[in-house]
């Protein structure tokens, strides 16, 4: 085996509603609030080797025509607990498109096992106190956003384990 890299592929949430997520996230101690952006998860954290970068980036290319530009709208509040100790805001529209892109990514080169059944969501507090958790659920509970997503992001995770944008795809819908 040789250098190996951990990517991750997703649907960034756009500004102004990115800051109010993440200002969430940091308000209630989450530790990983200023290394991953909020985001829409098409492949989870993926190691992969460092030499096959490329075909990862043809395959995502690919990938990117299983759907048309759509519109994605969050609103309200849900949790994993007592499965998981997550909170998130919900995917209310643009369920079905996130599902497809999901499909598309998720397999080979990039093919892994996941956990869980696919799920779209944004995570607003993970491993954090229970009544963090539980305020971070009422705090976001009437949030609403609405936008346009026209594409999705490779990210590649640093050595202090930082998620950073390496790549963007625009979806085409071919």
């Amino acid at each position: 085996m040789g250098n190996r890299i951990k990517v991750g592929v997703a649907l960034a949430i756009p500004e102004p509603h990115a800051a109010v997520l993440g200002g969430w996230r940091r308000r209630i101690g989450d530790p990983e609030a200023d290394k991953i952006p909020p985001h829409v998860t098409l492949l989870p954290p993926t190691e992969v080797e460092a030499d096959q970068l490329d075909l990862v980036e043809k395959h995502l290319a690919e990938a990117a025509n299983a759907v048309a530009p759509f519109t994605m709208r969050l609103s309200g509040t849900g949790t994993f607990r007592p499965v998981s100790q997550v909170v998130f805001v919900q995917v209310s529209a643009g369920i079905g498109q996130c599902e497809l892109l999901e499909r598309a990514v998720r397999r080979d080169p990039i093919m892994r096992e996941v956990e869980f059944p696919y799920h779209p969501h944004v995570t607003v507090g993970h491993d954090v106190a229970d009544e963090d958790l539980d305020q971070a659920y009422e705090g976001l509970r009437d949030f609403v956003a609405q936008f346009k997503i026209e594409g999705f992001t490779l990210y590649a995770q640093d050595s202090d384990g930082t998620w950073r944008p390496h790549r963007e795809y625009v979806l085409t819908g071919f």
